[in-house]
């Protein structure tokens, strides 16, 4: 079930620093607790963001377990060997143990970027960006928003041609293959196009000139004052539980990390707090939402 997101609601500053955070430490922390607890946030946000169905989760054990298998076959390095492969090469437990986080750490990345596509819309990049990059920030915008478009745009071509009876699933192979490069012709003049008409009505709205002004539907509030001294204080504390050491981790040529340490244990809560930030936050406003309908 997709339930209404009121992490969405705050100032796109708080959306888009929770996102660098969470995103920038589960591609440098490489601890197992870490990876565990971004996998785990990612997945229950983009649960409560989508639900199940639309959340397309069982790739998600696909890309562990083929990173788990496709890593020990190139990667040999580590000191406790398992077995010898057919080519001669070692089969390291340390190899083994690092393909799976590295399958984690990446199906990690996969769902916070789901959830950031869902929560930073196009409007509130140009809103952050927009003055101080105003081209990139477009061509970054286009580019978030184009696969959901293309998506959409595919249906219906797809569609259109098959009332017509030239379907990429209809007629003879040589008939398929031709319906299919017909309709990658379209998609491509539609992008083209598309692209040519979103420049021009930027340009003719004087995006980007010195002293324009914008209208903005952003405002600062006192939660999202208080949200961002949080995201501060999660940030500063990560970073400094990483230089004394309390997120180190390494897989060759032995495992071998921070162990369970006071450091190491108020590191990894404050990690698991951040993490779980957008979550606890939606159950506190439907938490908020029931009571008031129970009042009423």
């Amino acid at each position: 079930m997709q339930h209404r997101d009121a992490f969405s609601g705050y100032h796109p500053l708080v959306n888009f620093l929770f996102f660098a955070l969470v995103l920038g430490g589960t591609m440098v922390f490489m601890h197992p607790v870490s990876l565990c607890i971004s996998l785990a946030g990612a997945l229950s946000y983009s649960i409560y963001l989508k639900g199940w169905k639309k959340g397309s989760l069982l790739y998600l054990p696909m890309i562990v377990l083929m990173t788990a298998i496709l890593n020990p076959a190139f990667n040999h390095e580590g000191m406790t060997i398992l077995t010898y492969l057919p080519s001669g090469n070692p089969l390291t437990l340390e190899s083994i143990v690092y393909g799976i986080a590295a399958g984690a750490m990446l199906a990690a990345v996969i769902l916070w970027f789901s959830c950031y596509t869902e929560v930073m819309t196009s409007d509130k990049f140009v809103y952050l960006f927009g003055r101080i990059l105003p081209a990139l920030s477009l061509l970054l915008s286009m580019t978030l928003r184009f696969v959901p478009k293309y998506k959409a745009q595919f249906q219906t071509v797809r569609e259109a041609q098959k009332c017509v009876g030239r379907d990429s699933s209809q007629g003879s192979i040589l008939s398929r293959m031709k319906h299919t490069v017909t309709i990658f012709s379209i998609m491509v003049t539609w992008a083209l196009e598309n692209a040519i008409e979103t420049a021009d009505s930027m340009k003719s709205r004087g995006y980007g000139l010195p002293g324009r002004t914008a209208f903005s539907i952003y405002h600062w509030e006192k939660r999202d004052k208080l949200a961002l001294l949080w995201l501060l204080f999660c940030g500063c504390s990560m970073v400094c539980g990483a230089f004394l050491g309390g997120m180190k981790w390494r897989y060759f040529p032995t495992m071998r990390g921070a162990g369970l340490t006071g450091l190491t244990a108020s590191v990894q809560l404050v990690y698991l707090a951040l993490c779980y930030t957008p979550v606890a936050l939606d159950r506190r406003e439907d938490w908020k939402w029931k009571h008031l309908k129970y009042e009423i």
